[in-house]
């Protein structure tokens, strides 16, 4: 076993040992299905698209109760669970399951593959029928508008006309808001989680030095790499970039802080070799085995991109959002901090949606919304159920015969 496996710490779902982890949802499974094609943003056209995803629970005979769940950069479709292939959980599962914050007993979710990922859905390792080769680079740019306009697609698919929530954090945040904007008489609420509505330069730079590690990889050959030759170092190195700043101070300090991972080597180019050295490269090492580089490319890119106002005044933007929004950010939060969120409520207030704000205490940075979090998972099966019996009732209410006034 090489190091950076020893160096594997217990701590969140996304990094422990799973071969004992036990799902509520047991063995769930993804499906892929063909879609109508869409026109992207850059005018490119899709003839046809395919798109990964997963439903759990029960979709009501109102089709009332549905979520979708939206992933963030390194997700999948594979929200809750426990996977046939791998055996590991879905990326959610702390949350997704009968009587959880996003209770599979109540509510119907969905999750899916973005459009440019590599988990099943189309993107740049997809054969392009024109070809018979992969994309490659060849792939049209996307955006995170073009992830919602296929998402759309899948929910035409599955018959569902207007959704329950919308819900994501980090790019899933981004595409949960941009439902609620282009897509307004079919969010009833909507769940922005540690998001933004545009990239700072700051981060635009750590997705930038990302782009570059795999870009200048030997293998990487303009993107036309093959099986046995791919750009691993390089994502690896992007992965291990990207890692440091989902984390905070305070949990690189609680799980590492300089313990040495083991005893000096006689081949070691430097004498010391720490535990988050050897935890990093367990996460590159790991995460190269799973994602396409030049879906980590696109994907950043439209991170990047992603520019929710688009020089317009937030009234312009939200006016004819009907959504009720519920916006969290964690204080700890360093890669998307809470000014972000506070930022984005305000843009809402002014345009006079239904916000509500939560800024959680949390010590755990970024990755906050995806471990264990009692307090997060609390506050949103909380709004969950509140906005779900609010809806009921307003459906009930107008539903109900008027009566005839009396003489």
């Amino acid at each position: 076993m090489s190091d950076a496996h020893k160096g594997m710490l217990q701590g969140d779902l996304q990094d422990q040992k799973v071969k004992d982890y036990k799902s509520d949802l047991g063995v769930t499974h993804t499906h892929t299905v063909t879609l109508p094609g869409i026109r992207t943003q850059s005018g490119y056209v899709f003839d046809e698209i395919e798109l990964s995803y997963q439903t759990l629970g029960k979709l009501s005979h109102e089709k009332d109760n549905a979520i979708l769940v939206c992933h963030a950069l390194s997700g999948d479709a594979h929200v809750g669970g426990i996977s046939p292939r791998s055996g590991r959980p879905g990326w959610w599962d702390y949350h997704v399951g009968p009587g959880k914050a996003i209770d599979t007993d109540k509510f119907f979710v969905i999750c899916s593959n973005v459009l440019g990922g590599c988990a099943g859905s189309t993107g740049p390792a997809s054969i392009n029928p024109a070809t018979g080769r992969p994309y490659a680079t060849t792939f049209p740019p996307v955006t995170i508008r073009d992830m919602v306009a296929a998402q759309a697609r899948l929910m035409d698919h599955l018959g569902i006309h207007k959704l329950f929530a919308t819900m994501g954090g980090s790019m899933g945040g981004m595409q949960a808001l941009v439902w609620a904007v282009d897509y307004p008489n079919r969010v009833h609420c909507c769940v922005p989680i540690a998001t933004c509505m545009a990239h700072t330069a700051m981060q635009i730079a750590f997705n930038e030095v990302g782009r570059q590690a795999i870009i200048t990889d030997p293998n990487w050959n303009q993107g036309h790499y093959t099986d046995k030759h791919r750009p691993e170092h390089g994502l690896a190195v992007a992965r291990m970039v990207g890692h440091v700043t989902y984390l905070s101070e305070f949990s690189m300090k609680a799980k590492f802080g300089r313990t040495l991972q083991r005893e000096t080597k006689p081949e070691d180019l430097f004498p010391e070799f720490f535990a988050v050295e050897s935890y990093l490269q367990y996460q590159g090492e790991t995460f190269v085995k799973r994602f396409d580089p030049n879906s980590y490319l696109y994907i950043t890119k439209a991170l990047d991109r992603f520019d929710l106002l688009d020089k317009r005044a937030p009234a312009e933007v939200f006016k004819n959002v009907k959504a009720r929004f519920f916006v969290i950010s964690f204080e700890s939060d360093w890669l998307y901090p809470p000014d972000q969120s506070r930022e984005m409520v305000k843009a809402l207030k002014r345009s006079n949606a239904v916000v509500s704000y939560l800024n959680l205490d949390t010590p755990y940075g970024h990755d906050s919304f995806l471990i264990q979090n009692p307090e997060f998972a609390r506050a949103l099966g909380n709004f969950l159920r509140s906005e779900y019996r609010n809806q009921r009732s307003l459906l009930k209410k107008a539903t109900q015969p008027i009566l005839a006034a009396k003489p």
